[in-house]
């Protein structure tokens, strides 16, 4: 009941209702946009083409895009070019000396880095646009999976159509750009998280209704049971482990400021067993998936790893695990610089008990965050492949992966986060009835 209880307080806030509403209009264009297709091209015959790939890098792009792809719409390079743009700029932060100064100088480099986040993202959407229109049109002549045998893709082939669909295409990923900046200002909740929310929830209806539709007639009341079942372990598995912390004692040294002292205050550092996210899964299946998309180009040697690496074969999980336990710790060593804390916890006066400021305090957050991280990438690994075994073993249709499930629920949690703390300080109770408490991961005792 304080659940439901949450949801009615929600209205009681103008702010945060008129929030909600913003948020819900925003989505529904852009759910609008995924079928307006762009000129000279044939929708039917690209969905023909996109369900005979769905195991391929080409359907995990058209799952992401929310099926923009499958229509051809003005959104099929979907939300990743900006995704992209903002990991090589994160990226760039750790060799390049200006950038990494910039990344320091709060908002007014925040929004430098923007400014050139966006910059990247509209080259990125030239050169992505382009080798669609390319694939599009070799499409035509079957050099893609035999697409020739569906019929054509594109009307009328050529520059006209390779100019005009660049345009197009580039311009469909800045306006997204635009509207989840838009929502992540003044709606609730990260826009760009939200959109690829969105396209993965609205494959859910489709995938039912097709399931039902294949097997009409031969329906396993244990097969739902199943698959019903590994939905809730895996989301609540999820929800456990991402809102789990490893929360580091800081202390503040006390100081007299003329008749008053400041500090004395006790704290904590919150380090996130996961603090990759779901970027080690995404970048783990596109390197995967990657063979079988160039196999489908004709290129030699390509055709042989592809089967080497059939999606479900022991091959592919494993090196599935060992990529993105990789990615896990590379991203974070990315994102999080125990240096750069370590610094500003010394010029705060403040300080881990037993431990001294500077390299040391670096040296023990390295430690502890080296330690949780590998809890988080092997969680991260079995909620990605698991369930994927489990379908195999028994049997089970199980169409989406984990990578699909962290993102939704991942996405869910950090809106929910947001409209609780809205509720909150405006002396509502949470959805949650909780405040939202964090899952506390025991460490060394306070001193």
């Amino acid at each position: 009941m304080a659940l439901f209880s949450g949801f009615q307080n929600i209205g009681k806030v103008p702010e945060l209702r008129n929030r909600v509403a913003y948020t819900v209009f925003m989505m529904a264009v852009y759910r609008i946009g995924v079928f307006v297709t762009i000129p000279g091209v044939d929708r039917n015959v690209m969905q023909a083409v996109v369900s005979k790939q769905s195991g391929g890098l080409l359907g995990m792009m058209n799952m992401f895009s929310g099926g923009a792809l499958g229509n051809l719409s003005i959104f099929a390079l979907g939300i990743m070019p900006y995704v992209s743009a903002s990991i090589v700029l994160q990226l760039l932060g750790m060799v390049y000396k200006p950038l990494e100064e910039l990344q320091k100088e709060g908002e007014q480099g925040t929004r430098k880095i923007n400014q050139y986040t966006r910059y990247g993202t509209i080259l990125l959407s030239l050169m992505q646009s382009f080798g669609i229109t390319m694939s599009l049109e070799a499409l035509n002549n079957g050099d893609l999976s035999g697409a020739a045998a569906v019929g054509d893709v594109v009307v009328h082939p050529g520059w006209g159509f390779r100019i005009m669909s660049c345009i197009t295409l580039t311009t469909g990923t800045c306006f997204m750009m635009w509207v989840g900046e838009q929502i992540t200002e003044r709606g609730i909740g990260n826009g760009i998280s939200l959109i690829i929310f969105a396209g993965i929830v609205d494959t859910i209806p489709s995938g039912v209704f097709q399931y039902f539709a294949t097997n009409k007639g031969t329906i396993q009341p244990l097969n739902i049971a199943a698959v019903v079942a590994i939905i809730l372990v895996t989301v609540a598995t999820i929800v456990f482990f991402e809102r789990g912390q490893r929360r580091i004692p800081i202390y503040y040294a006390r100081r007299n400021v003329g008749r008053r002292v400041y500090g004395g205050q006790t704290s904590f550092l919150p380090l996130r067993v996961n603090t990759s996210g779901t970027i080690p899964p995404i970048f783990a299946s596109s390197l995967l998936m990657f063979p079988a998309t160039l196999a489908n180009f004709k290129i030699p040697g390509m055709g042989l790893i592809q089967e080497m690496l059939q999606r479900g074969d022991w091959a592919f999980n494993t090196f599935y695990v060992l990529l993105i336990i990789f990615f896990c710790y590379f991203y974070t060593a990315v994102t999080f610089q125990p240096v750069d804390v370590a610094e500003n916890l010394k010029k705060q006066q403040a300080f881990i008990p037993s431990i001294r400021q500077g390299k040391q305090t670096a040296d023990y957050i390295d430690r502890v965050l080296t330690r949780i991280t590998f809890g988080g990438s092997v969680y991260v690994a079995a909620v990605c492949v698991v369930p994927s075994i489990v379908s195999e073993m028994f049997h089970v249709p199980f169409r989406w992966g984990g990578t699909s499930i962290m993102i939704v629920v991942g996405v869910a949690l950090d809106t929910v986060n947001q409209i609780e703390a809205h509720l909150i300080t405006r002396n509502y109770e949470g959805l949650s009835g909780t405040g939202g408490k964090a899952t506390k991961i025991r460490g060394r005792r306070d001193l």
